[in-house]
This record gives C-alpha cells, sequence and structure tokens, in this order.
C-alpha cells in the first residue's frame, strides 16, 4: 500500500501527508492506526482484514495495558486496571495510603537489612512497576532505584518498595494529561545528582522532554562513568538530553511535525551552559569522553538552545531525588499529571491546570 518503515522508530510505518497522512505503530500483533482522514483508516482496516483477519477494538480506548480517554479538548492516558491488578497481586488493595513514592532524603543502598527470601516476588514487582512508568513518571526515581537492587533485594529494599505500592494505592488512576492544542515546539528540562550512590559514587542523568506543555519523553538513569565534578555529571546529562532531542526530531518529521526553532533546554547549572558554548573550558573538560561534546555540535547546528534556570523552577529535580510532599506534589503539577478517577478534579485539571502548563513556554516554569 505504499507504507514505509521510519529509520527513527522500526515499529512505526507512514504513508503519504497533509490529509491523507496515514501512520501505523505495531507492537507483535497490536495495531494501532492514526490518520486525519476517517476514510482512509477505514479503508486500511479493510486491506488488512482481507489479509489477516484483524480484531477491529474501534476507536483508542485500552491498549497494551494503557487507557486512553479522550474528550473535545484534551487526552489522558492511565494504566488504572493494570495498578490495581498490581495492588491486588501484592496483597495492597486495602494498605494505608501515602502521598509520596519514596521519604524524601531517603537514599537506599546495597547493605539495606537481611536478604529477602522470595526475591522473585520482588523482581516481579518492579517488572510491573517498570511498566507502569509508562503513565507515571513521577515513580521513575523510584523505580530507577529500587531496580538496582534485583539480583539480591533485602528487606529494606522490599520495604521501599511497599511504599511505592501505597502511593500507587492513593492514586491508582493517575495518568499524563495531554491538551489538544499547543504550540509544536520542544522544552527540554536537563538536571543531574552527582554522585549519590553510595556504592559506585555515580551520578542520576535526569531530563523531561514536553512538546509545548505536553510531557512525551523523560528519564531517570544512573550514568555509565564516575564524574569528578557536578558539572561533569551535567554536562553528561546534557549530551543525553541532546540526543533524545535529535532522536525526536526525526520521529517528530516522519509524523509530518516540523519545528521552526531550536529547542531550548533549560539547564540550572551556569558553569555546564558556559562549557557547552565556550571551548575555552578545554583543561576541565578534555577528560570526558568525545561523545559528550555532541552538545557543541548540535549548538551549531541550530538544534537546541542552552538556557539557564533557577534550580526552584527545574521541572526535572524530581527525577534525581526523593522530594518533601509540598514540592513533590508541585513537580506533579509541572508534569501534567492527573486522575481522571478522583471526582474533585476533574473539573478542576481541564481548565486551570492547562493555564499552569501553557506558562512552561519562554524563559521557564511559573
Amino acid at each position: 500500500m505504499g507504507f514505509h518503515q521510519s529509520k527513527a522508530d522500526p515499529s512505526l510505518f507512514i504513508n503519504g501527508n497533509g490529509m491523507n497522512f496515514l501512520a501505523i505503530l505495531v507492537y507483535v500483533d497490536d495495531i494501532f492506526v492514526s490518520s486525519p482522514s476517517i476514510s482512509l483508516i477505514r479503508e486500511l482496516k479493510t486491506y488488512l482484514d482481507d489479509t489477516f483477519k484483524i480484531k477491529d477494538l474501534s476507536n483508542h480506548g485500552y491498549f497494551l495495558g494503557i487507557e486512553a480517554h479522550m474528550t473535545s479538548t484534551c487526552l489522558n492516558l492511565c494504566q488504572h486496571k493494570f495498578a490495581l491488578d498490581i495492588l491486588i497481586e501484592a496483597g495492597f488493595l486495602d494498605s494505608k495510603p501515602v502521598s509520596t513514592p519514596m521519604v524524601s532524603g531517603h537514599r537506599l543502598d546495597k547493605d539495606g537489612g537481611e536478604a529477602v527470601t522470595d526475591v522473585a516476588s520482588y523482581r516481579r514487582l518492579i517488572v510491573h512497576l517498570l511498566y507502569l512508568t509508562a503513565t507515571r513518571p513521577e515513580i521513575s526515581f523510584a523505580v530507577q532505584q529500587l531496580s538496582q537492587f534485583v539480583d539480591s533485594p533485602t528487606n529494606g529494599h522490599m520495604s521501599s518498595t511497599h511504599r511505592v505500592l501505597r502511593y500507587i494505592k492513593a492514586t491508582p488512576g493517575q495518568g499524563i494529561f495531554y491538551p489538544q492544542n499547543g504550540d509544536m515546539q520542544l522544552n527540554v528540562f536537563s538536571d543531574s545528582d552527582w554522585a549519590t550512590c553510595s556504592t559506585t559514587r555515580k551520578s542520576i542523568t535526569s531530563f523531561c522532554v514536553f512538546l509545548d506543555s505536553a510531557l512525551i519523553s523523560w528519564r531517570s538513569k544512573k550514568q555509565a562513568t564516575v564524574s569528578r565534578s557536578s558539572s561533569e555529571a551535567e554536562y553528561r546529562a546534557l549530551a543525553a538530553v541532546v540526543c533524545e532531542v535529535q532522536w525526536l526530531n526525526y520521529l517528530l518529521k516522519d509524523l509530518q511535525v516540523e519545528l521552526s526553532r531550536p529547542t531550548a533546554v533549560f539547564c540550572d547549572n551556569k558553569s555546564v551552559v558556559a562549557i557547552a558554548e565556550n571551548s575555552v573550558f578545554h583543561e576541565t573538560t578534555k577528560h570526558i569522553e568525545i561523545d559528550c561534546h555532541i552538545i557543541r555540535e548540535k549548538l551549531t547546528q541550530g538544534l537546541v538552545k542552552l538556557l539557564s534556570i533557577s534550580s526552584s523552577n527545574q521541572v526535572a529535580d524530581g527525577f534525581t531525588k526523593a522530594l518533601p510532599t509540598a514540592q513533590f506534589h508541585l513537580f506533579l503539577s509541572k508534569l501534567g499529571i492527573q486522575d481522571l478517577h478522583a471526582p474533585a478534579y476533574r473539573g478542576y485539571w481541564s481548565m486551570q491546570h492547562v493555564e499552569k502548563l501553557t506558562k512552561l513556554r519562554g524563559s521557564g516554569v511559573k
């Protein structure tokens, strides 16, 4: 039918342009189709059914465990049923809920108490929680920390995992909010926490990418090497961000989205911005791997624009550490998280929250 495979994502197949654009996303035997034209979708489904005998699930409502709730103004993605299934399997459906996934300032290490006898149950919980981060970015840091100990978990690690489950119990229907209209431009927040691992002294890379005010990509991951300074750790995190922005540019281009200006990358470390923009700082960066200097190359090409931001406005901060309750709730509001299954929020998020999120544009987060 004339489709070609996307070079950015081998699971994506695209065809046509404008009102005749068709996109197919394939995961094993599950297929998701999108197009501005409903007649093209029907034609494609007829062709696939004649060839493979498909089962048509109609409009997007439930796909690979992710629930989609769409209105004329917004889209919400959550994993309400999957979250409840995790709680039921772990026996935490009647547990006492908590307001944050981790205790503020709490650090996990390898020596966290006695070894867990049922290691398989710990690993199974971590696998479930990893998949839950597809729509629950706020638990990414907690899950990243806990996933380091799947080889030999202790009762302390299990206790921290149970706290994450109690947090999920408080908000099982929480998910990501996407407003329908917005400026098709990328805004990125990059952060790092230096040498926080007590065992390896490696740092945490974190970032979150917004398409206007809609969160589309995020990461909380331990760096592969040890950094000699906080600036070096931030610089490595920034290199990961630039690579992600380059990939997103390729992917958006395949989806017929053209970005008209460089991506704004916000960093709260002024020395890192100076290092990226000025090669005079060679003496302090000559030991850093060459691939990290992709930042300077992409700056020259106009792909990204580095902007300094205060630490209090750094959205990615919640991906590097466990925050106090008040800061954590502020972190949630900046990410664009909502709970459709909480009646008190249904009228609030559709108006008040959209207004807050649109302020991400420009020089920082309000």
